[in-house]
């Protein structure tokens, strides 16, 4: 990954204020309230707001990120919510994950790089156990009209490091598919998601 990538992080999570707020993903709580806490993995986790909700309500929540930046805040926020997280920085190839660790992987925003999202998506598939459960909402292809009509809610600008739910069946083909859809949703998620977007949900149960 470019420094370039690294650096942008950096400098969007340096501020004080939280770039996506505190609270946690909307779509992401209301999956993880329907699930048996267990040992949970948030890729791309930037500022830690997903994670620390998943510790607060009785997961076991690791996380990493490229960006040191996005790392001190989530831990910040962490302390202040009286939880731990386990939080690694580097790209997800370096990081010491065992195959089977987890009962759940959350994909929350995780906008990789064109050509490394797939491959990161076979590496968190071996990291996570038969029967565990991936959860994944991310800007879809379409988005890109609505982030022509307001730049406010965010989102890459580069179509291929957006989604279809072609690619997801492609990415994660061993899976029991709960909810795969492509809908519009209204973002209010700190200064960098506001307003309509398209976004693909998707939740599966590892086969």
């Amino acid at each position: 990954m470019s420094d370039n990538w690294t650096d942008r992080w950096n400098d969007r999570y340096s501020n004080e204020t939280f770039a996506y707020g505190e609270q946690p993903n909307n779509y992401l709580k209301a999956q993880l309230e329907k699930l048996e806490p267990g040992a949970i993995l948030f890729a791309a986790e930037g500022e830690g707001r997903n994670a620390v909700f998943a510790a607060k309500i009785g997961w076991t929540a690791a996380a990493f990120d490229i960006s040191t930046e996005g790392k001190k805040k989530a831990m910040q926020l962490a302390e202040s919510n009286n939880v731990t997280i386990d939080y690694q920085v580097g790209e997800l190839q370096t990081l010491n994950y065992q195959p089977g660790q987890f009962d759940a992987i959350a994909l929350i925003y995780a906008h990789f790089p064109a050509d490394i999202k797939s491959p990161y998506h076979h590496i968190l598939d071996k990291y996570l156990r038969k029967g565990g459960i991936v959860i994944f909402e991310a800007f879809s292809k379409t988005h890109l009209d609505y982030l022509a009509k307001n730049e406010k809610v965010g989102g890459p600008k580069e179509i291929d490091m957006l989604f279809s739910i072609e690619e997801i069946k492609a990415d994660f083909p061993d899976y029991e598919i709960l909810e795969l859809t492509e809908t519009e949703i209204e973002l209010s998620e700190g200064a960098f998601h506001n307003g309509q977007g398209s976004v693909i949900r998707f939740v599966g149960k590892k086969k």
